[in-house]
C-alpha cells in the first residue's frame, strides 16, 4: 500500500504549531500565563497618532495589538502592530525593557496580541514610531498566518474565516466600517424625514409578504404544537401598524429565503422596508432616488460611484420606464399587443423562453424581462407598473387594471429596491390571496399564503400608503465596489465542511 507522505509546507506548519505551544507551556510553567491578562489600558491607536503626531510626539502612550512584523537586531528590534485602525511600528531596545523583557520579547511569534508602552517619537529616517519602555504579552497566537504574498487568498476560506480574513487583508475591514456607515446613513435619513423605527417578529405563523415570491424556511413551535416561517419579509406586520396610526415607519431587519445563493442571494440579509401614509409608488420614486443619493454623498462624499469598469451616477434624476416598456425595448415583444395566456406561451416558446405551468401572462412578462432587461440596466432606472399576477399586495392601475402601480429600481443589472402604492382594499386583497393559494396548490411553493388577520385588519381601514423594500447588502456592495454580496456579510451561509 502506497502511503502519501504530506508535503512539506505542511510539515513545516506542524512544526511551527508544536513550538508555539511548547513556548505557550513553557510560560504557564513560569507563571507567565498570557491568558490571565483581563485588561490592559490602552490609550492611543495607530491611525490617531499619525494623523495627529503632532499632538502625541514626546508623550506616552500605550498601543495594543497583533504582532504582524518584527526584525531582531541583537539589543534593538522593530516591530509592527495592527490595531483596530490600522498599523503603528515599535522601537524596542534591551536597555530600555530590560535583559529578562527583552529576551521574553525574542520569543513572541508573528500573530500574538501584545501591549506596548512607550514615548511618540520619529525615527532617523522619518518613521513614526513607538519607543517601548515596556511589552507584554497579552494572548499568545497558536496558529500560523497566511504568509503575506501567498496568504488567505481563496474566497471560501475567507468566508468561512472571517476572522483571519480581517487579519490578513486590511481592505476587507474597510469594506465593514462602511457598512455600518451606509445604515447609520440610512437611519439618519429617515429619522430626518419624521419616520419611526420599529421591530416586528421574525417568526411568523404565515409566510407572506415579498410580492408573494419567496420561498420560505419552516420550523416548528412545540409548546404551542404550531408550524411556524421565518420572516420573508417585514411588509405585514408594519402595514398593521400603519393602520394603527404610525404614519411613518420602517425597519432594517433581518429576513430570510429558502432559496439558491448566488454573487447577488444569501439566504439571510438585511432587508429595509418603509411604509408612509398618505402617498403612492411616485412618492416613493422620490424618497427612494433622495435616500440613495444621500446616502452615498454621507458615506463616499460623492454621487458618483465606481464600480468595477462602470461609474453609476445617483447624482442625476433616475430613468422611468415601464415594464412592458423595457421589455419592447430589448426583445422586441410588445406584450401590450399579445391577447391572453395562449399567446404569451406562444411567443415565450417563439423565443425560448422557459416558463411554469402555472405562469399566467404577467409571469411570463417577467420572465421576458429577466432574460433580455436586466442585464442592459446600468444606471439607476425606475421598472414600472408591474402586472397584477406578480403583484398580490399591489394596487391596480385605475385605466388598466391588468397592471399594478409597482416599481423596481435596478442599477447594474440587480434588482435594488421594490416599491407599491400598497393595497388598502381588504375585498381584493382576499381575492389576491385566494390566487395566490391557487398557485401554491398548482406548484409554485413561493406563492403567499393567506393572512386572515392582514385582511382583517384592512378592513378596520387603512389610509392610502406608498411602501418600499431595499435589500440593504445590495446597497452596501454598490457603494463599495463588492462583487459578491458574501463579501459584506461578515459570516455568509456556507456547507459545512465534509
Amino acid at each position: 500500500m502506497n502511503i502519501q507522505e504530506p508535503p512539506q509546507q505542511e510539515l513545516e506548519l506542524h512544526e511551527q504549531q508544536r513550538i508555539r505551544r511548547e513556548k505557550l507551556t513553557a510560560l504557564q510553567e513560569a507563571g507567565a500565563d498570557p491568558f490571565l491578562h483581563v485588561t490592559y489600558d490602552v490609550t492611543a491607536y495607530s491611525q490617531d497618532i499619525h494623523e495627529k503626531f503632532g499632538e502625541y510626539e514626546g508623550k506616552t502612550v500605550s498601543v495594543a495589538g497583533r504582532l504582524m512584523t518584527r526584525r531582531i537586531m541583537g539589543k534593538a528590534s522593530f516591530m509592527d502592530i495592527q490595531d483596530k485602525d490600522g498599523r503603528i511600528q515599535s522601537y524596542v531596545r534591551r536597555d530600555d525593557i530590560g535583559e529578562e523583557a527583552y529576551d521574553a520579547f525574542k520569543q513572541y511569534d508573528i500573530g500574538d496580541i501584545v501591549g506596548v508602552k512607550g514615548e511618540a517619537f520619529r525615527t532617523q529616517k522619518g518613521e513614526i514610531s513607538v519607543k517601548a519602555e515596556s511589552v507584554v504579552l497579552l494572548a499568545k497566537s497558536l496558529q500560523v498566518l497566511p504568509e503575506k504574498y501567498h496568504g488567505l487568498r481563496d474566497h471560501e476560506a475567507r468566508y468561512r474565516q472571517r476572522y483571519l480574513d480581517l487579519i490578513v487583508n486590511p481592505e476587507i475591514k474597510d469594506v465593514f466600517i462602511k457598512r455600518t456607515a451606509i445604515i447609520k446613513a440610512i437611519r439618519a435619513f429617515l429619522d430626518g424625514r419624521g419616520f419611526l423605527e420599529v421591530d416586528t417578529p421574525v417568526l411568523q405563523s404565515v409566510s407572506a409578504g415579498a410580492g408573494g415570491s419567496a420561498r420560505p424556511f419552516s420550523t416548528h413551535h412545540n409548546t404551542l404544537d404550531l408550524d411556524m416561517y421565518l420572516r420573508i419579509a417585514l411588509e405585514l406586520p408594519l402595514k398593521r401598524l400603519i393602520v394603527g396610526g404610525l404614519d411613518r415607519v420602517y425597519e432594517l431587519g433581518r429576513c430570510f429565503r429558502n432559496e439558491g445563493m448566488s454573487v447577488k442571494h444569501n439566504p439571510e440579509f438585511i432587508m429595509l422596508e418603509l411604509y408612509q401614509a398618505y402617498t403612492d409608488y411616485h412618492g416613493m420614486m422620490e424618497l427612494t432616488e433622495s435616500m440613495f443619493r444621500q446616502v452615498a454623498m454621507d458615506v463616499l462624499g460623492t454621487a458618483e460611484v465606481k464600480y468595477g469598469d462602470h461609474v453609476v451616477d445617483l447624482g442625476k434624476p433616475f430613468a422611468r420606464m415601464t415594464m412592458v416598456e423595457a421589455v419592447r425595448k430589448y426583445s422586441g415583444v410588445d406584450f401590450d399587443a399579445i391577447a391572453d395566456l395562449e399567446a404569451a406561451r406562444e411567443v415565450a416558446r417563439k423565443h425560448h423562453v422557459k416558463f411554469e405551468k402555472h405562469h399566467g401572462k404577467g409571469n411570463i412578462l417577467e420572465v421576458f424581462f429577466d432574460e433580455f432587461v436586466e442585464k442592459n440596466i446600468i444606471q439607476p432606472v425606475f421598472i414600472m407598473d408591474h402586472p397584477l399576477d406578480i403583484s398580490p399586495l399591489t394596487k391596480r392601475k385605475p385605466d388598466n387594471p391588468e397592471y399594478t402601480e409597482r416599481f423596481e429600481l435596478f442599477i447594474l443589472g440587480r434588482e435594488m429596491g421594490n416599491a407599491y402604492s400598497e393595497l388598502n382594499d381588504p375585498i381584493d386583497q382576499r381575492s389576491r390571496f385566494a390566487h395566490q393559494e391557487a398557485m401554491r396548490a398548482a406548484g409554485d411553493d413561493e406563492a403567499s399564503m393567506t393572512d386572515e388577520d392582514f385582511i382583517l385588519a384592512l378592513e378596520y381601514g387603512m389610509p392610502p400608503t406608498g411602501g418600499l423594500g431595499v435589500g440593504v447588502e445590495r446597497l452596501i456592495m454598490l457603494l463599495t465596489g463588492a462583487e459578491s454580496i458574501r463579501d459584506v456579510i461578515f459570516f455568509p451561509t456556507m456547507k459545512p465542511r465534509e
